[in-house]
């Protein structure tokens, strides 16, 4: 038992060799820029870069507008969560109940939305809620309706292609988990008196929690960092910026505003939050694995 804990990590060493330089050295580029006032006279080589210490990371901690743009973020990227979840486990529950046929053409339907890129789905979804051309505004009989105008019907819009992308993982997921449990225990269930909703909040949900917990936060992590979808449909953060998130903050600071140095520190936070997050996914992915 002793000699297996050095063994596993030999194991890991391959992995390793190609992961931490890839994601180490840029990681240590945006922590580099972030002490630095980089901006850009400093890329063209026009005059010398400055060291400011954390001032980048005292001036953002001091801006409202980024204090806003980080509670807007975790409240959307809370109810993302909240919703693919929901959807996911639906259909996972549906999924176990559909006949060979329903069921297959269910799979194929999810398998599609999960394969296809983000830039392609934020693109379809913008023409079906186009304002003159759309096909939601032709079935509801609406004419001219913008559902990018307002801040929360275009974040309702935005987060609907979001959870359209991610179901698919949360939905096999527990759908393997669910057709994983004996089928004899849903059955002493049954025989005690158990209803259908009392069997899978008592036995289901109980024997899922592993794998909940772990899409849970997988969900969190890919939710947080969301980039493409709000900057392809709301055109980089909506009217007045009212639909901006931490990602495209960090973007327009850095190459919009030519601040390279605040948008990296931006940057850092995000990968320390996301850190913390990945950390949390670990012991628990640890935790399940022991449990199974």
């Amino acid at each position: 038992m002793r000699h297996a804990r050095p063994r596993a990590w030999l194991y890991l060493l391959p992995a390793a060799a190609v992961l931490v330089p890839l994601f180490g050295y840029p990681i240590y580029m945006l922590g580099l820029l972030s002490v630095f006032d980089y901006r850009q006279a400093q890329v063209s080589g026009g005059e010398p870069t400055s060291f400011v210490g954390f001032a980048n990371y005292a001036r953002l901690l001091g801006d409202e507008r980024f204090w806003s743009v980080l509670g807007q973020t975790v409240v959307f990227a809370a109810a993302l969560v909240a919703a693919t979840l929901a959807v996911g486990a639906f259909l996972a529950v549906v999924l176990t109940r559909a006949g060979r046929v329903p069921g297959l053409l269910l799979s194929l339907a999810a398998l599609a939305a999960w394969a296809a890129p983000a830039m392609t789905g934020s693109t379809v979804w913008m023409f079906l809620f186009d304002a003159d051309l759309g096909l939601v505004n032709q079935v509801l009989g609406i004419e001219g309706y913008s559902w990018f105008y307002d801040k929360w019907v275009t974040f309702g819009v935005v987060g609907a292609t979001v959870v359209w992308h991610s179901f698919p993982l949360v939905m096999l997921t527990l759908y393997a988990g669910i057709q994983a449990i004996p089928a004899s225990v849903l059955e002493a269930a049954s025989l005690d008196g158990a209803s259908a909703w009392q069997s899978f909040w008592k036995v289901v949900v109980p024997v899922l929690r592993p794998l909940i917990t772990i899409v849970v936060i997988q969900s969190i992590i890919w939710d947080f960092k969301i980039f493409t979808q709000i900057y392809v449909m709301t055109s980089g953060g909506g009217i007045a910026g009212q639909n901006t998130v931490l990602n495209v903050y960090a973007y327009q600071t850095a190459f919009g505003s030519s601040e390279y140095g605040l948008g990296s520190a931006i940057g850092v936070i995000m990968t320390l939050i996301l850190l913390v997050v990945t950390l949390v996914y670990i012991r628990m992915l640890y935790r399940s694995g022991e449990r199974l």
